[in-house]
């Protein structure tokens, strides 16, 4: 299960620098604002960009793949059992069960601790 995780969290790490990667090489919607306010450019300021390109495409790949194995970690990392779990409630109860147990043990006696053999001025 540890070969798992790792191997899940190395794809999920390449996953996530080659998104940033991605993102930061494409040219951004922003950079022909300018253009379209007074350039004279034919593109709307909100409209439709085209069909998407590799980059884009790339992109929307690697973030299905990052997102996949984040819920893949998520999944593994909860532990989870086949056996009917406790509830909150009687959990509390056994560990205040614990504690009122540990409470009626008498603590040991000072001459016991060897506390009786310090002198005292």
């Amino acid at each position: 299960m540890q070969v798992l995780t790792t191997l899940i969290l190395m794809a999920q790490i390449a996953s996530a620098i080659a998104m940033i990667g991605l993102v930061l090489v494409q040219h951004g919607k922003g950079a022909d604002m300018g253009a379209s306010f007074g350039g004279g450019s034919s593109g709307s300021l909100f409209g439709a960009t085209g069909s998407a390109n590799f980059l884009s495409r790339s992109t929307a790949v690697a973030a299905t793949v990052f997102f996949v194995c984040t819920l893949a970690l998520a999944y593994l990392g909860s532990n989870r059992t086949m056996a009917p779990q406790a509830s909150v409630l009687d959990q509390a109860g056994a560990a205040s069960a614990a504690s009122a147990a540990s409470a009626a043990v008498p603590a040991p006696s000072a001459a016991a601790s060897g506390a009786a053999l310090i002198p005292a001025k």
